[in-house]
């Protein structure tokens, strides 16, 4: 992509409201703006990197042998009268009515939607186990919408449901989707602890909260420093098989949100040295709630001997927009963004230092051409501005390879290459840059 032909309306000055290095960072880069209280307009950098979340979020469901759909934002408020939760969930329930008086909602999540739509499917307990997911935009009337799209009000969840015929298949389900989550956020370039928490209005007797630490993160952690140093599991590992091992070796080890903290058993538990008390953003969430919906919904199938029986169910949430915000919590510096290659907006921009000067020009647009021959992508800045500008735009957008191309250089036949992450800088032969940039992005992408 050229970058004249791109919308990238950066901004010098951060605006006053925002709090966090994400919002502030999101707006001045150009990635959204705010149309209302905690409701963003994603603009084309945000919009790429969301696209990118959202790609990685689905190959991890497919692999754990989720199948796709999707659901409509608006509901019948006559569902969730079915399941009780009507009157209780809220005020964060947007309710409206439409022309025929009908009360409805903007779903602020599907456990209603998803269990009526399998009771209409399945009558046998033979067509079970089922996993079913979508990725659908959300609404929740948050009473103070602040940091950006780490707490709007609209928002881009997946959401993952399972049925199954008794206990035992449910649990293997829940294990399933443990381990995909921690494969998602890993392909990120995120740590995530799975740690313990409340069911909250979702219910049920078992449940996960997914954490990466961050200094902004809206709960309080506490946790062993053993499960920062663990191995997430490659992409070998056989979900058809026994996950129970892996899921031990992960909920061995104390974790637990404030809301669930017990400090005398941290203490106990955990060896001092290996206490971590810190902040954290919650980027996933992952519940098993029985018949808690299957029961008062009569989401049943014909078991073994012809009887009725109530499935098994549980669900799986990943903010796919805040997982933008948490990663760029993650990884950024005062000068912008330092995106990790697999969820990058383009994984190199080159930088013309003298646009209008042909051999500036011819030499921009062979390696524009030879990168994205090479499957990489690119945002050739061809728009004449002093470099200062250049460069501080490039380090504001924090894509993870920078190349710059000027005459003095290209007398030297060599091309200059940063690394935005480490900020080292090297000299490399003009003709050899394309090839080598495109190695480091295919080695960083080939995720184990």
């Amino acid at each position: 992509m050229r970058l004249s032909r791109f919308y990238l309306p950066v901004l010098k000055e951060t605006p006053a409201d925002a709090q966090i290095a994400s919002h502030r960072l999101m707006l001045r880069a150009g990635m959204i703006r705010q149309e209302g209280a905690g409701i963003y307009a994603w603009l084309p950098l945000g919009f790429r990197v969301l696209k990118k979340i959202e790609q990685i979020v689905r190959e991890e469901q497919d692999r754990a042998h989720a199948v796709e759909m999707l659901m409509p934002t608006i509901q019948s408020a006559d569902l969730w009268r079915e399941s009780g939760r009507y009157d209780a969930y809220g005020k964060e329930m947007l309710r409206i009515t439409d022309r025929a008086d009908r009360e409805m909602l903007y779903g602020p999540t599907n456990e209603e939607m998803i269990t009526e739509i399998f009771r209409a499917g399945v009558r046998s307990y033979k067509d079970l186990p089922k996993m079913l997911y979508h990725i659908q935009w959300k609404f929740r009337d948050e009473i103070r919408p602040r940091f950006g799209i780490m707490r709007g009000r609209e928002f881009l969840m997946k959401d993952c449901y399972s049925f199954d015929i008794d206990e035992e298949s449910a649990r293997n389900s829940y294990n399933k989707m443990f381990v995909a989550y921690l494969r998602t956020f890993a392909r990120m370039g995120l740590k995530s602890i799975p740690m313990r928490a409340d069911t909250g209005p979702i219910g049920g007797d078992l449940s996960h909260e997914f954490i990466v630490l961050a200094d902004t993160g809206e709960s309080a952690v506490f946790c062993d420093k053993g499960l920062v140093d663990m191995d997430v599991p490659a992409k070998t590992t056989d979900f058809d098989g026994d996950l129970q091992p892996v899921i031990d070796q992960f909920t061995s080890l104390y974790a637990a949100t404030d809301e669930m903290h017990d400090e005398k058993e941290f203490e106990t538990k955990v060896a001092s040295e290996n206490r971590i008390s810190a902040r954290g953003i919650e980027v996933g969430h992952i519940f098993f709630f029985g018949e808690k919906y299957s029961a008062p919904m009569k989401a049943v199938v014909a078991g073994p001997d012809g009887g009725d029986i109530n499935v098994q169910m549980g669900s799986y949430g990943v903010g796919v927009s805040r997982l933008l915000g948490a990663i760029i919590e993650a990884y950024h510096d005062e000068a912008g963004c330092k995106w990790p290659m697999p969820v990058a907006p383009f994984h190199v921009g080159i930088v013309n230092l003298r646009v209008g000067d042909e051999a500036c020009d011819a030499a921009c647009a062979k390696l524009y051409a030879d990168l994205e021959s090479a499957g990489v992508d690119v945002l050739y800045d061809d728009i004449a501005a002093r470099p200062g500008e250049k460069f501080a735009r490039m380090d504001l957008i924090g894509l993870p390879y920078q190349i710059t191309i000027g005459p003095r250089g290209l007398g030297a036949g060599e091309a200059e290459v940063k690394d935005r992450h480490t900020g080292e800088k090297s000299n490399v032969a003009l003709d050899g840059v394309a090839g080598e940039i495109a190695a480091k992005v295919k080695a960083a992408l080939d995720y184990a």
